[in-house]
């Protein structure tokens, strides 16, 4: 196997081989068997299972640490999903994925939260046994997964199936080949005079599974910048764009990362995959921009038209994906300054 980020058919290798498998470690719900795994051009959607832990804390379990034997320490309760449970905002929860990995020692994964988690405000991380960083399989791990999820500002209906997470397979060490800074739009794209949006509190619940089935307007205010300038309101979160078109090639997959980790004053993204194809011409996505999802932090801060806050670093594929981003549909091939899926205006 060459080095580098595995394309979805590599995935679908490791899944046929047992790599990637279903999870001992909590009931799965009936269906869990019938559903495919959702493989994207370079990365797995990870299964919600039907157990959620309400925690009294974070927690990593450290070296040899088994969670399964630990997070009793820290649990306040747990309950089922199955027929559906709201995860309420200021909580936090550990919940057992379905997947399971058993991977070679030449392989490691990292996680990051789907698109549409970032954008509604959701924090998510991974964890495994033995684990001392949030988000990292080492390599050769064999054991179960669980992710930690705190809603922010929106509670959440989930259900047994629901995919908060994806995970990105790499085999040797990282190799990175270049970085693209993107700087923040606030002239607004196509003529729009809204440049972003802000969460409205107090707003209401995001069905996981209600594509389309929530009023943006309810949950989001359109916010207009005038003289290229916003401030960032302490503990607000916003939606913005890039003022850059991505365009991530079919040979890399790329990941957001912040630009100078001493600037906190916010935080500039969640959700950080971006797979091979996401901007292409011949993918349909020409033009695409990169989706912000910011949150300030202790004082307000001023952002300026085209003010650096990200960057994208690209690793090399093991090999050409056999399908692009976008090919087969998707709510964000091509977009300007949008909102997650579950909204419409």
């Amino acid at each position: 196997m060459n080095k580098g980020i595995l394309p979805e058919q590599a995935i679908r290798d490791l899944i046929d081989s047992g790599v990637i498998r279903n999870s001992e470690i909590d009931d799965l719900f009936p269906d869990a068997q019938e559903l495919p795994p959702l493989v994207q051009p370079a990365s797995l959607d990870l299964q919600l299972g039907v157990t959620a832990y309400r925690m009294r804390a974070s927690y990593l379990p450290g070296e040899g640490g088994i969670i399964k034997d630990t997070l009793q320490d820290l649990c306040l309760h747990s309950f089922d999903i199955t027929h559906g449970a709201v995860l309420e905002t200021g909580c936090v929860y550990l919940l057992p994925l379905v997947e399971a990995l058993d991977l070679p020692k030449n392989l490691s994964a990292a996680a990051n939260p789907k698109s549409s988690t970032g954008r509604l405000d959701v924090f998510t991380r991974v964890i495994c046994d033995g684990a001392t960083r949030f988000d990292s399989v080492p390599a050769g791990y064999s054991g179960p997964l669980y992710v930690e999820v705190a809603p922010r500002t929106f509670p959440i209906l989930v259900r047994p199936g629901d995919r908060l997470v994806q995970l990105r397979f790499r085999s040797g060490e990282a190799q990175i080949l270049n970085t693209q800074t993107v700087s923040i739009d606030l002239r607004g794209i196509d003529g729009s005079d809204i440049i972003g949006w802000r969460a409205r509190r107090h707003s209401g619940m995001v069905d996981l599974r209600g594509i389309g089935a929530h009023k943006a307007r309810d949950y989001w205010e359109p916010l207009m910048a005038p003289n290229e300038q916003l401030v960032l309101d302490p503990e607000e979160f916003y939606i913005l764009a890039s003022q850059e078109a991505v365009c991530i090639p079919q040979n890399r997959a790329a990941e957001m990362a912040p630009i100078a980790p001493e600037i906190g004053e916010f935080r500039a993204h969640y959700a950080g995959f971006f797979d091979p194809g996401f901007g292409l011409e011949e993918a349909g996505g020409q033009g695409s921009r990169a989706v912000l999802e910011v949150r300030g932090r202790d004082v307000p801060f001023l952002l300026r038209h085209g003010q650096s806050v990200a960057k994208l670093v690209f690793e090399p594929l093991s090999e050409d994906p056999q399908e692009l981003y976008g090919t087969k549909g998707s709510h964000y091939q091509s977009q300007g300054l949008r909102l997650s899926k579950h909204f419409t205006l």
